[in-house]
Order: C-alpha cells, then structure tokens, then sequence
C-alpha cells in the first residue's frame, strides 16, 4: 500500500499484539488471537483505510491542523490505534460501549505513550450529540459487521461537512451500496469511491468504501439508542 514503517513502529505493533493476546485471555477482546492472523486480519485490513483516505492521513502534521479521525465502534483499537502507530501525527478518538474494551484501549494508550488519543465509553447516538465530536472529525471510520444504512447514521454526524466516512466492509453483490441510498440522503452524504482489497490473506471479497460528507447531518439523527438498529433509514 505504500505505507512505510520505522524499527519503531513495527515495534509498538509487536507490543499492541503481546497486550491483545495478555488481555484476550480475561476480557474475550476477539476470537483472532494467533499471531499471523492479527497481523493481516486486524492490523493490516485496519490500514487498508489508506487505499481512500491517503491525503487525509499523510496530510497531518504538516503547516495545516493534525487530521482529526474517530473510529466508531472501536473494539479493542481497530481500526483507530493501528491508524495511530503508522500515522502519529493524526488526534484520535475511540468510540466503544464496552468498557472492558475501553478499558484496554485506555491500558495500551498509556502502555505505548501515545499522545493524542481520546477513549469514549459509550454509545455513538448519545456521543454524537456532544459538543467537539458531532461534526467535529476529518475522518470517521468503522470496522463492523453491521449494514451500511446503520453504519452511516452512526457515523456521519461525527464528520466534518468535506471529510469522510471510510467502512471497511465484505464485498457482495452490490445490495447494501444500493439499500444505503435513502440514508445517504437523509444524513447528508454521497458514495465516493469503492476500492477492492486486493492483498494477500484477506480475502472474502473486501472492500473499502469511502463516504464523502457533502452537507451537514440534520440534527434529529441519530436517532436514540436502538432505534438505527430496529428501524434502518
């Protein structure tokens, strides 16, 4: 992908590993524990997220604002810490509802010394109403299993009017792109680009879509907690 990594960072991925796997054994973190799958299964399909949002991540540090990116819904730290060790310029912040997992994310922030990391325990349709997150970030991006109608309202009000929303998702036959067009409209944001994963070990038709912002989000969504999920837009 062109993403170049130092001794250093290589190192802290070793180290986010050694911390999963200590924790995975008390706090059922993921059933992805063996060594070469969470280098390509979590570490390297969270960078995928370069393949849309390159300028965005490259981009920070420079004479202009670090790029802020959130990841909604972040588990134990994926994708948003993997972004953080390649790309340690960027301010993150991790979304989770689960403390046990937050509770890691919190352990490794401090383990590894990382700076500009910020951990939120709780739901995103509370979160997103809060002053400095909704329509706040450059960057939303989220790693999950649930539809993408569901995944935009959870994640378009965090992002800036002109950022993104970038989903890692299974490929298919292109069903969900279309069932996402009612809630593209209403929340205020337009399908950019579909780019295949095509890097070997991930497999299972794997895709990253990227969602442009093109106009604020209006304020009724998200809707209250359960309701996204029992009434997809």
């Amino acid at each position: 992908m062109g993403i170049a990594l130092s001794d250093s960072q290589l190192d802290q991925f070793e180290s986010f590993f050694r911390e999963l796997a200590d924790w995975n054994q008390r706090a059922n973190l993921t059933a992805i524990t063996e060594y070469d799958a969470v280098q390509v299964k979590h570490f390297l399909d969270s960078l995928t997220v370069y393949l849309v949002a390159s300028e965005i991540l490259d981009g920070a540090g420079t004479a202009r604002v670090p790029a802020r990116v959130i990841d909604i819904g972040a588990g134990a730290g994926l994708p948003g810490l993997a972004l953080k060790l390649a790309f340690p310029a960027i301010h993150v912040s991790l979304v989770e509802s689960v403390g046990k997992k937050t509770a890691f994310m919190e352990h490794l922030v401090a383990e590894l010394g990382l700076e500009d990391v910020t951990v939120h325990t709780g739901r995103a349709e509370d979160l997103a109403r809060e002053e400095g997150l909704r329509d706040a970030f450059d960057l939303v991006v989220v790693r999950a299993v649930a539809r993408l109608p569901l995944l935009l309202e959870y994640s378009l009000p965090f992002c800036k009017t002109g950022g993104k929303v970038v989903a890692l998702k299974h490929g298919g036959d292109g069903q969900e792109l279309e069932d996402a067009a009612n809630a593209l409209a209403k929340l205020g944001g337009r399908i950019e680009k579909v780019v295949p994963v095509e890097l070997e070990g991930l497999t299972d038709d794997r895709v990253v879509i990227s969602v442009e912002k093109s106009k604020p989000t209006p304020a009724r969504y998200p809707r209250t907690v359960g309701i996204p999920a029992k009434r997809p837009l």
